[in-house]
């Protein structure tokens, strides 16, 4: 009673935080269609939190196109007419030239190379070692044609213009409904943020349209290709999706990357890349009527878009049967359960949202049983993956000691049956949302965060979750729980993905294993970076690593564990090269041998 007592205290000391956390947002929307969302705040004084959202993803492709969202978030930071380029006329003319070559090259491939391999007499079209000397005489055209155009170009000027200035950290993502680009800048340069950011959005020019494939084509490679699970987790996607354009992943398939024209890309830009389907964010230290007043300025003038973005129609078909996949690969033995469930704002994913909360981290359900209780998995959680669209709520669990994913997979459903049977206790959950009013309070206090949250939401719905979402997840009741654990968490509505060593491996690093598929990834990316850079600078490795020290103790908790396993490579890296000195070390036996 005491306990319940303490729990009941917490939420009421918590209460004030999660009733006052609302934003005063102020929406402006201009003649164009492109909505701002300003909100002026001076927690952090002189920078500014700035950015902008088009609301498009890969859920919004189709097969031909897949992964063009993504390539678009490279090639915005080309520049423009007047950045990134010593000559725009001689530009567009290498452009132009460069075009006109592919569209050949695409021509050949599309027709003589895929009778080809249909037929069987190559294993790939696209391989240019299957190339036909018409080909090979214009890849070597299209090479040089590029060679030549790095004369005219003056590369990375918009991030340069943007240093130069005091900006810091510019960036983007794209994710399946979405792509967000931002940057802060100081408070006295939101001006500038409004002429570059307008300006790449009127007149954006699409220089290396070609070789920036290859840098995607190498990004999917690491992230995806060389992530151990990267690939099946990609076929288990493909699966789990019958119907929805979610079925592809949001770099997309790598002939697609290889096939769309610019006249694929100009169309997609005019219709997904105009105001009407933009929203602009500005969070910090700045005054919202001369904010205003530089919108009004700069993207105003901006046409709006001919074509209205085009409703996504196709949604996922209900499951009838279970689905199960089976895969090999160098990694610890693993299980991942998903069934489909509700997308953002729908009134079944706040119970869900908090039914993960119950069953993850070191006190949750899943922690207690099969970690620390039965000892079958080193790692194990759930998510809910609540989309524009549709949603997705999965179980991952890694094994442990002489456990099978088999035993994880039943545990899971031992789990599933307990919360279709037996209402969650009031303790519990009472203890679940004091945590979620916390972590909806802490949010709340960065300006870097705070855009983020106003982009993604009101890509993905509504802003305005921002301020209503922790309400509703503070109403969810133990009937709510168990009433979506019936209605989802059903065999015929699962898909089942099991995952085992291949025989012979090596076996895996438990650090490396015990990360998410995306940190795994991320990881990977990390050290190959890493790799590269200090090739031949072995002594240099130990900066480095100290370096990562320092990141492990003001990481956010979530990324320690990644960063512990990069920092562990980057040690085994110091002693294989014959424990390299650092460069104080080497300057001071230099300086005792003279």
């Amino acid at each position: 009673m005491a306990r319940f007592t303490r729990a009941l205290l917490a939420l009421a000391l918590l209460s004030p935080l999660a009733s006052a956390q609302n934003v005063d947002v102020e929406e402006l929307i201009l003649d164009n269609g492109m909505k701002f969302l300003l909100l002026p705040r001076y927690e952090e004084p002189n920078t500014i939190s700035a950015g902008w959202v088009a609301k498009v993803g890969s859920v919004n492709e189709r097969p031909g196109i897949t992964g063009i969202s993504h390539f678009f978030e490279h090639m915005m930071f080309k520049g423009t007419t007047t950045v990134g380029t010593r000559n725009a006329a001689q530009d567009q003319r290498f452009m132009d030239e460069q075009k006109d070559i592919k569209t050949k090259i695409n021509q050949i491939v599309w027709t003589e190379q895929y009778d080809r391999f249909l037929a069987g007499e190559i294993d790939d079209p696209w391989n240019p070692e299957n190339d036909t000397e018409a080909l090979r005489t214009l890849r070597a055209e299209l090479k040089e044609a590029m060679d030549t155009h790095k004369e005219a170009i003056v590369k990375n000027e918009f991030d340069s213009l943007y240093s130069a200035e005091g900006a810091r950290g510019m960036n983007a993502f794209t994710s399946h409904d979405m792509t967000f680009y931002f940057i802060d800048v100081p408070s006295n340069k939101l001006e500038l943020w409004a002429w570059m950011e307008s300006d790449r959005l009127k007149d954006s020019v699409f220089r290396e349209f070609y070789s920036e494939r290859d840098v995607v084509h190498e990004e999917r490679r690491m992230r995806l290709e060389s992530s151990p699970t990267g690939r099946l987790d990609e076929q288990f996607d493909a699966m789990f999706w019958q119907s929805s354009p979610y079925s592809w992943s949001v770099i997309g398939w790598p002939t697609d990357l290889n096939s769309y024209t610019r006249q694929d890309f100009d169309s997609y830009f005019n219709v997904y890349y105009r105001p009407n389907n933009l929203v602009g964010i500005i969070v910090g230290d700045f005054d919202p009527a001369n904010a205003e007043e530089l919108i009004s300025q700069y993207f105003g003038p901006i046409p709006r878009g001919e074509v209205e973005p085009p409703p996504v129609v196709t949604l996922e078909m209900p499951q009838i049967a279970e689905k199960r996949m089976i895969g090999e690969c160098e990694c610890q033995d693993q299980i991942e359960v998903r069934y489909h469930t509700a997308p953002f704002m729908h009134r079944d994913s706040y119970p869900l949202d908090v039914l993960a909360e119950i069953l993850n981290g070191r006190t949750g359900r899943l922690y207690k049983d099969l970690v620390e209780g039965q000892e079958i998995a080193q790692s194990a959680r759930v998510s809910q993956d609540s989309r524009k669209y549709a949603g997705a709520f999965s179980f991952s669990a890694q094994t442990k000691g002489d456990a099978t994913p088999d035993d994880l997979e039943q545990a899971w459903y031992a789990q599933v049956e307990m919360l279709k049977t037996e209402p969650v206790n009031e303790y519990e959950l009472q203890k679940v949302k004091n945590q979620i009013a916390a972590d909806s309070y802490r949010q709340l206090q960065s300006n870097d965060f705070l855009r983020l949250q106003l982009g993604f939401f009101e890509a993905t719905r509504s802003w305005r979750y921002i301020n209503e979402g922790s309400k509703l997840l503070q109403e969810v009741t133990a009937e709510d729980i168990q009433r979506v654990a019936n209605t989802y968490f059903e065999e015929t509505n699962r898909s089942v993905a099991v995952y085992t060593r291949i025989e012979g491996s090596e076996p895996e690093n438990p650090l490396f294993a015990a990360l998410s598929p995306e940190m795994q990834g991320q990881a990977k990316m990390m050290l190959d970076q890493i790799k590269a850079q200090f090739a031949g600078n072995e002594e240099q490795l130990p900066g480095m690593a100290e370096m990562m020290r320092g990141q492990l103790t003001s990481a956010p908790e979530e990324y320690r564990p990644m960063i512990e396993y990069v920092l562990g490579e980057i040690e085994t890296m110091i002693a294989e090269a014959g424990g390299a000195k650092s460069t104080d070390e080497s300057e001071s036996e230099s300086e005792s041998e003279g």
